[in-house]
């Protein structure tokens, strides 16, 4: 097996089936090279590790992403129970994998937070410099994320050995010698695959234009925080929770809608830098938007003094400011790509059955 390019005159022959399994192999090859890795760096470092995830997992999550990725924009050439099952077991381990990392990253995000907030540099002094809620803010939350981080921790080495993972791994390795595609995929790859790709960035596309993008113009605006009470709630009252949770999910879809065009372009020898970029804003925006909740959360934490609730406000604040701020990143950088299915597939071909680079996430 091979990761690079097809040669330009196997590729003017090569059948969606063989780009299809060619991707496969690669990324299953991929997984299962990952796997015994990510197994080991789990059980090795402690629940209060600094910084995950470590390489192994990291490939884990790549190879995860990308094969179910494949299987949810070309799953109609796959026999249609296996391609179903393979896809929820996959999101199965994203979402397991996915756990720790997030808090490790919500923890520092938070806390960078609050100490730029309390602190003072060169700029000037923070808003919340000598408050004396911020010292007890920064406690809650560095306990609270802690104990989170650690009962993921658990879950994650719990069920890396469970037989759930072991059936998981089995489905890899039968996949590396053969996909079961069906006989649609016998056909040329640009006859069949385009047009597969092609609904996933038009769902990308409609999915963008039904964003609010136009309220995103200005950078740090404040315009979600004062719409709270645009999103009617359950029985007449205003949810804040719920509200943002709202507001936020479209934004959230947008993101796999991105990813999935990436993987998409990936299997059709595109290029996916404008992708790329766009992933990277998402993903800011929606870490800001999850670390808002535990702020939020946490200021709800009971017995604590009006003081230390004040300084969690403050930081809920702070990363909804900052969700808008990626927003308007999104909303700046949309016009500006490929209109339509067809502006991303005319991009200069790479060559059919071109694999992603490894580090690309």
């Amino acid at each position: 097996m091979t990761d690079a390019p097809m040669t330009a005159q196997a590729a003017s022959t090569a059948t969606a089936g063989d780009i299809l399994s060619r991707h496969l192999t690669a990324q299953a090859g991929a997984f299962l090279r990952a796997l015994p890795l990510a197994v080991g760096e789990a059980g090795a470092r402690p629940g209060t590790a600094a910084a995950v995830p470590t390489a192994g997992t990291a490939d884990l999550l790549r190879a995860v992403r990308r094969v179910g990725g494949l299987l949810h924009t070309f799953g109609s050439l796959f026999e249609q129970a296996w391609a179903q099952e393979s896809r929820t077991e996959l999101r199965w381990l994203l979402n397991l994998l996915a756990l720790e990392p997030g808090y490790v990253r919500r923890s520092a995000r938070l806390l960078g937070a609050l100490d730029s907030l309390s602190g003072s540099d060169p700029e000037g002094t923070g808003m919340l410099a000598g408050h004396a809620g911020a010292p007890k803010a920064r406690a809650l939350l560095d306990r609270q994320l802690t104990l989170a981080r650690t009962r993921a921790h658990s879950t994650v080495l719990q069920e890396l050995r469970s037989a759930r993972l072991h059936a998981l791994a089995d489905r890899m390795t039968l996949l590396v010698g053969e996909a079961p595609l069906l006989e649609s995929a016998g056909g040329r790859a640009s006859t069949v695959l385009l047009p597969q790709a092609a609904a996933a960035f038009a769902a990308l596309s409609a999915t963008a234009q039904q964003l609010p993008l136009h309220r995103a113009a200005t950078p740090y605006g404040g315009d979600g925080m004062r719409r709270l009470g645009a999103v009617p709630a359950a029985r007449g009252a205003v949810d804040a929770d719920a509200a943002l949770a709202a507001d936020d999910a479209p934004w959230a879809r947008l993101r796999i809608l991105v990813k999935r065009g990436r993987y998409a372009l990936e299997v059709c020898g595109r290029s996916s830098s404008e992708l790329d970029e766009l992933d990277a804003v998402l993903a800011r925006q929606q870490e800001a938007a999850d670390a808002a909740v535990t702020a939020a959360t946490a200021a709800r934490t009971p017995r604590i003094t009006p003081a230390t609730a004040y300084v969690l406000g403050v930081v809920h604040a702070d990363q909804r400011l900052e969700v808008e701020s990626a927003r308007y990143l999104v909303g700046r950088r949309w016009p500006e790509l490929p209109p339509g299915p067809d502006g991303w597939l005319e991009l200069p071909p790479e060559g059919w059955g071109h694999v992603a680079a490894p580090g690309t996430v």
